[in-house]
């Protein structure tokens, strides 16, 4: 992409090659931990769903019982096959019998470890086929239905019951959504358990579970094959449970997922450790079956000014990139976040904003970009907000944007109404349609006010990754540099389930998926 913003590609190779090491630096820590959360993910792969009679999640039950027997550095894939050849059983019914008390995991004789690993292996080998075969299923429907292009308008529903939920979702997708997001309850991302089964109650949104996800799929499924176009699923993969919920997509067939490296440590007071061990495990599931993850750099500004606090997001985006890419996630499954949150009065802010847009599309020119709506400065003044919402659109198809989360001119009063959902789509669409090349027609002044701001935000990008591959990633979260907030290496939600592996730790499903076939 030759650059209209007249970027200099060595400060751009510096910031990347910066944001590399950043992350080799963690990946080092990673390699070499796991947490609970991780482990439960192994088991649910393995095929184990499901909850006790007090309602805790087999998941839960099993990796609980590794833990109290000491056996957690091991992994509980390690534990489930030697008690697969010590019992006879399928994982699903050792699970069950641990919930009853028959069977103490970590207290039955040891097979060899050779025999483990083939038991273990053959039963991940089927689940990582049955997600090869989704791959393929929305490959299929993209080919016969195909779908909206980019950007890609996506909307959310979050009504808290999945049955009025999937009404919304269908209404959208009728009326021209490409995306539906499901918002996930306010505080589940804190739940160290993933709730079980349909749900109807939610406060701000909609429980995340394997039956919700299961629903909805049919549900857009169906309106998809009426339509005409395929419509992607969206939810969130992020929090305690992180890969975890990305399993489940994976198995139920979401399309993208809210999957951020950092956004947990800042906004949900998640522990860094925990959050950065578990990031990669969802990443590898991710990248492996094909969803696109959105990260959540929009986030910070809402904590910190935008005009200000612009070259973090930035820094974010690169250092996010370089996570995934040790996940084996692809550039095409990365919608990198930002957002059109300038003070609206601000003198010139629409000329801020739009190069802050085209410069992320100049540095990450294969990932479908994701980018918010203003919602920091939205008012109950609806007739403003439209307006805001309808220069954030303009600015996206100005820059190539790929995934549009819509503003509605009621975000800041109430859930959406169906017919707010509508205006919100019906002004994308005007605008993305009546402005469709507009991007392609214009150029930059030569040191004007956009291609400046473009050129000192990457700079300020720059000189802030060479200050954190100098001093490390913990130590620069702890010192507040992204969103301003200040988190502690040892404080947080979740340390307690981070633990050192030992050397008979073994992840089939890591293997398979970063070391498999993809195609």
């Amino acid at each position: 992409m030759i650059s209209k913003l007249n970027l200099n590609p060595e400060i751009i190779d510096s910031a990347r090659n910066s944001a590399r090491n950043i992350a080799e630096d963690v990946q080092s820590f990673i390699d070499v931990h796991t947490t609970v959360s991780t482990e439960r993910t192994v088991a649910r792969l393995m095929g184990i769903d499901g909850i006790d009679e007090i309602e805790k999640p087999l998941p839960n039950v099993i990796v609980d019982n590794i833990g109290e027997g000491g056996g957690l550095r091991r992994g509980a894939a390690y534990w489930i096959g030697n008690a697969m050849l010590n019992t006879g059983d399928n994982p699903q019914t050792i699970a069950e019998r641990i919930s009853k008390g028959e069977l103490d995991i970590t207290r039955i004789p040891m097979a060899s470890e050779e025999k483990i690993r083939d038991t273990v292996f053959l039963v991940a080998r089927e689940t990582v086929e049955r997600i090869r075969k989704n791959r393929k299923q929305r490959e299929r429907y993209l080919k016969e239905l195909g779908e909206g292009t980019q950007p890609y308008i996506y909307v959310i529903v979050a009504t808290g019951n999945i049955y009025e939920d999937i009404i919304q979702a269908k209404a959208a997708a009728k009326q021209g959504a490409d995306i539906i997001a499901v918002i996930r309850t306010t505080g589940q991302s804190l739940l160290d358990y993933v709730p079980y089964g349909p749900t109807t109650e939610g406060f701000g949104g909609t429980y995340a579970t394997q039956a919700n996800f299961k629903l909805m799929r049919k549900a857009l499924d169906e309106v998809g094959e009426e339509i005409g176009r395929y419509i992607r699923l969206c939810n969130y993969c992020s929090g305690l449970c992180m890969p975890e919920i990305a399993a489940m997509g994976a198995i139920e067939r979401l399309d993208v997922m809210l999957n951020d490296a950092l956004y947990g440590i800042l906004f949900r007071d998640i522990n860094m450790q925990r959050t950065l061990v578990d990031q990669f495990f969802s990443r590898v599931i991710n990248g492996f079956s094909g969803v696109i993850i959105n990260t959540g750099e929009d986030n910070y500004l809402t904590t910190d000014d935008a005009v200000e606090a612009a070259h973090t997001v930035l820094a974010s985006q690169l250092i996010n990139e370089q996570f995934a890419l040790k996940a084996g996630l692809p550039e095409e499954q990365m919608g990198l976040g930002h957002a059109f949150e300038m003070d609206p009065y601000l003198k010139d802010g629409f000329l801020l904003e739009l190069a802050q847009a085209q410069m992320a599309r100049e540095i990450f020119p294969d990932a479908p970009l994701k980018y918010m709506p203003p919602t920091k400065y939205m008012t109950g003044n609806i007739f403003r907000g439209h307006v805001q919402d309808a220069m954030f659109n303009m600015i996206s198809i100005m820059t190539h944007q790929g995934i549009q989360l819509l503003g509605m001119m009621t975000e800041a009063i109430h859930t959406p109404h169906l017919h707010d959902r509508f205006l919100a789509i019906e002004n994308a669409k005007y605008i993305f349609n009546n402005a469709k090349d507009l991007g392609d027609e214009i150029t930059f002044k030569e040191n004007g006010i956009i291609m400046s701001r473009a050129q000192e935000v990457l700079a300020k990008a720059e000189k802030l990754l060479k200050q954190i591959e100098k001093e490390g990633l913990y130590s620069t979260i702890e010192q507040g540099k992204f969103g301003g907030v200040k988190r502690s290496r040892t404080g947080g939600k979740g340390l307690e389930g981070v633990t050192t592996k030992d050397s008979g730790y073994f992840n089939p499903f890591i293997s398979l998926m970063l070391g498999g076939d993809r195609k």
